[in-house]
């Protein structure tokens, strides 16, 4: 990998504005799984850097809240400047480290960014209230102050903009942040704090700890009381265990995680429209999303139409590295990730489904898999149940708006859903019904910094971005002002 810009290359982990190793010497590999080569090999930290940590975020927070909310948004608004400035860098560096192709790279960094933005802006902006007292000689007044030390615990998948998004909340409120980003992907996120050392934020409030024991650096940061709230994008599985581990702190928590998005068509669906919604929606990332389609819920009038349109579309995805410009599709983060998809093909081709085009591992090399679509899909299927995270197209058949809906909501995830109809009350009526935390009604491009992120039922609580991103972020305090008398 030769990056533009060599130093945003960083193999330590970042504490206090210090770059240092881990205590014990111990290093991990980050490989490029479009070619399994070794990427880096950065300062393997446990539990010990992540207690230094969380310690230095600790001692940072009394000066970084107390600065006024315009100069922590001008010190945001610079950040935010300063990854634009250097898109191309970071996402040559996402890419090698994390495998999508560069395009889908720089478009995550401009999304990151734009969570930057967004909340430098918002800085200014956390109101409080004045409410109407119960007698003349009292008051009734509601501010918000930043909750405190954040542990942010980010995935592979987005591991610029996941960090972003929650850094950058937590930050514009005056809380400090201890970030564990993935081992597969700790680049970024180091990356990230190059630009906001040079950007002006102090030490001690942005720092990142890397390593691949991420169940004792997960302990420490979720029993350390120090730590007040933990953010975590993630499996559900890892998610339930987290909130568990803070019940003993009663930390606030706010968790963004799996999803099992329904894509509804309706017969009376603008055809092409929905082809490319679905292409977006499933293939970004190599299906490795979490807000991306998992079931193809298809109405019967329209059903061979659509995956007839859809295979044609599948079927010009070129596979190969994301670095190389003619590439539309890259790896998988592993061969676990192959593997477990190859299992849901082929419990699903077991159960019934046929095979309309791909299903198996690609002859591009063994972290790839082709692009797949499956007709005939059941409720019986894995495939119904489970996050496939890759690139799969299962079909699944409706008859009328109730039975879709049914087929729909029988999950126990709501992140997101999407459907298309030209039916106006239909787009009222379905957008209501489905459980989900964001539905896209004819778009599946749902996710800005203007919007709130984050879902209903198992994918999790809160939500970041938008106005309602910060409220995650601050403790509500109400203060009685007593003894006040007339003139």
């Amino acid at each position: 990998m030769s990056p533009l810009n060599s130093k945003l290359i960083k193999t330590q982990c970042y504490m206090d504005g210090c770059w240092q190793d881990a205590a014990d010497g111990g290093r991990f590999e980050v490989l490029n799984p479009a070619s399994g080569e070794r990427v880096a090999e950065l300062a393997n930290a446990g539990a010990k850097e992540a207690k230094l940590a969380i310690e230095a975020a600790h001692a940072a927070l009394p000066a970084w809240r107390a600065k006024t909310a315009k100069e922590r948004s001008q010190i945001l608004h610079r950040w935010f400047r300063l990854v634009m400035d250097h898109q191309e860098d970071l996402a040559q560096i996402l890419t090698a480290e994390q495998g999508k192709v560069l395009a889908e790279a720089r478009g995550e960094i401009a999304y990151g960014a734009s969570y930057i933005e967004w909340f430098s802006e918002e800085a200014k902006r956390v109101y409080g209230d004045v409410i109407p007292a119960p007698a003349g000689d009292r008051r009734i007044v509601v501010i918000k102050q930043p909750v405190g030390v954040v542990a942010s615990i980010t995935p592979w998948n987005f591991p610029n903009a996941m960090l972003a998004r929650k850094a950058a909340a937590a930050l514009a409120v005056g809380c400090t942040v201890v970030a564990k980003p993935a081992s597969e992907t700790p680049l970024s996120a180091l990356a990230l704090a190059v630009l906001g050392e040079e950007a002006g934020i102090p030490p001690g409030v942005f720092n990142v700890v890397c390593g691949d024991d991420a169940e004792a650096i997960g302990r420490e940061l979720t029993a350390h009381p120090l730590v007040r709230k933990v953010t975590f994008t993630g499996s559900t599985a890892v998610g339930k265990l987290l909130l568990k581990q803070c019940a003993e702190t009663v930390k606030k928590t706010s968790m963004e995680l799996g999803g099992n998005a329904p894509f509804m068509v309706f017969d009376d669906a603008d055809l092409e429209a929905a082809v490319a919604g679905a292409m977006a929606a499933k293939f970004r990332n190599a299906g490795q999303t979490c807000v991306c389609v998992n079931r193809f819920l298809v109405q019967e009038g329209i059903y061979d139409a659509f995956a007839a349109r859809l295979a044609e579309e599948v079927a010009k995805f070129k596979l190969g590295n994301g670095a190389e410009s003619d590439t539309t599709m890259g790896p998988l983060i592993h061969g676990k990730a192959v593997a477990k998809v190859k299992e849901m093909v082929e419990d699903a081709v077991g159960k019934g489904a046929e095979v309309l085009m791909g299903g198996g591992v690609s002859a591009v090399g063994p972290e790839y898999f082709e692009p797949t679509v499956l007709i005939n899909a059941s409720a019986e299927m894995r495939i119904h149940a489970e996050e496939i995270f890759g690139p799969v197209v299962a079909l699944f058949r409706f008859k009328s708006e109730a039975e879709g809906l049914a087929l729909a909501n029988e999950t126990p995830f709501g992140l997101a859903a999407y459907f298309y109809t030209q039916d106006a009350s239909r787009q009222w009526r379905v957008g209501e019904a489905l459980e989900a935390g964001m539905v896209g009604i004819n778009e599946t491009g749902i996710s800005n910094e203007m919007a709130p992120f984050g879902g209903i039922k198992e994918s999790g609580s809160g939500r970041e971005g938008s106005k309602y991103g910060i409220e995650d972020y601050v403790e509500i305090k109400y203060m009685c002002m007593g003894g006040i008398s007339g003139s």
